[in-house]
């Protein structure tokens, strides 16, 4: 039960002055309101019952009658004062945590947190965060790159591009490469299937069984795949691929290839089976640059979709799962679409250049 607050204190200035906004029309309804407040109180009406018979909360009573006595009627006519936007920080400040985040590292890390720079300059990690919001930083984030160094990096980039954008007429363009080490991975015990709130689950340890090569050649008019694979990643093997692919293309298109530079494409009896196989060209990308071969990224769509996440019993078992792959895949083949033109990838590459001599 709560303790009956005593009738509040009103003299005869007040009371005219009260009763005045509760019965004129002019009042605003909330004035008005705080008005009743304090004139039920003044008869000693209890805060509960006020709040009760006004549909209130009692605790809005008890603000009105403690905001009276301290301020009288003027004290219910407006609103008290709330505090306004918080003080903005100085340029100085947000320019020195930008600059600390990109060029600094903290003591005994590799990089800022946003707590531990809001300790070094005395503020919250959440204005560390908006301001690192702002200018797009993102520290905890890290990429990897390689740059080539190919004393022919702008011939090849052309040359390569140039196929994607501008295939030659009465010819194929074909990514080739090889994805070599794929292990037949056994694992221990057998995979937990996925459940709702609980993903598929498999054991960290596995037997190994082997490892195979995929060959694998990716047509850039339709994005079918023609692949196979050997225990082996020699020159002989890369002859018996070629002549798969010579196999299933028409025999009145010329085939440019574009690969790599491994040994094998650059090895005598290669070069001796081209020369006997004029319709063949080879176009090497830049050393370094396997992003700009197109094959990689269906490499990366077999590695996620059939392979990471596989468990083979053997090496037979890996092969079926690869040949069960393509030919699913060429029955409804994706083509890839190259977007990037030489000038964009040469101007992007000598910034990259330039960030790495400019001092930090």
């Amino acid at each position: 039960m709560f303790t009956p607050a005593p009738p509040l204190k009103t003299n005869p200035s007040q009371r005219r002055q009260l009763t005045k906004l509760v019965h004129s029309g002019w009042t605003p309804q909330r004035v008005a309101r705080r008005a009743r407040i304090v004139f039920l109180a003044s008869e000693g009406r209890p805060n509960h019952a006020i709040a009760r018979q006004l549909g209130i909360t009692r605790p809005t009573v008890i603000l009105w009658r403690n905001r009276f006595e301290r301020l009288g009627v003027t004290g219910l006519l407006k609103d008290a004062q709330r505090p306004g936007r918080k003080k903005q920080l100085a340029p100085e400040l947000i320019r020195q945590i930008v600059d600390e985040t990109m060029r600094t590292k903290p003591k005994a890390a590799t990089h800022w947190s946003t707590r531990t720079m809001a300790e070094r300059h005395k503020v919250s990690h959440m204005t560390v965060k908006r301001i690192w919001r702002q200018y797009g930083l993102k520290p905890h984030l890290l990429e990897r790159f390689k740059l080539s160094n190919d004393a022919k990096f702008v011939e090849k980039v052309q040359d390569v591009v140039g196929l994607y954008l501008n295939p030659p007429e009465r010819a194929l363009v074909l990514s080739a490469d090889e994805k070599t080490q794929v292990q037949a991975l056994e694992r221990t015990q057998p995979i937990l299937p996925l459940r709702p709130g609980i993903p598929e689950r498999q054991t960290h340890d596995y037997e190994r069984h082997g490892t195979l090569t995929l060959f694998a050649a990716l047509n850039m008019l339709d994005g079918k795949v023609i692949g196979e694979c050997h225990r082996r990643h020699r020159g002989k093997e890369f002859i018996l691929f070629l002549r798969r692919i010579d196999a299933e293309t028409p025999t009145d298109l010329d085939l440019h290839l574009i690969v790599d530079n491994y040994g094998i494409h650059k090895s005598p009896p290669v070069k001796r089976w081209l020369a006997k196989h004029p319709r063949f060209h080879l176009h090497f990308t830049p050393t370094g640059s396997s992003w700009l071969n197109m094959i990689e990224r269906w490499f990366g769509l077999i590695s996620e979709k059939r392979i990471r996440r596989g468990s083979f019993t053997s090496i037979c078992d890996l092969l079926k799962a690869i040949k069960e792959y393509l030919a699913t895949w060429n029955q409804a083949p994706r083509k890839f679409i190259w977007t990037k033109s030489a000038d964009m990838i040469i101007r992007k590459v000598n910034r990259c250049k330039e960030a790495l001599v400019t001092p930090h």
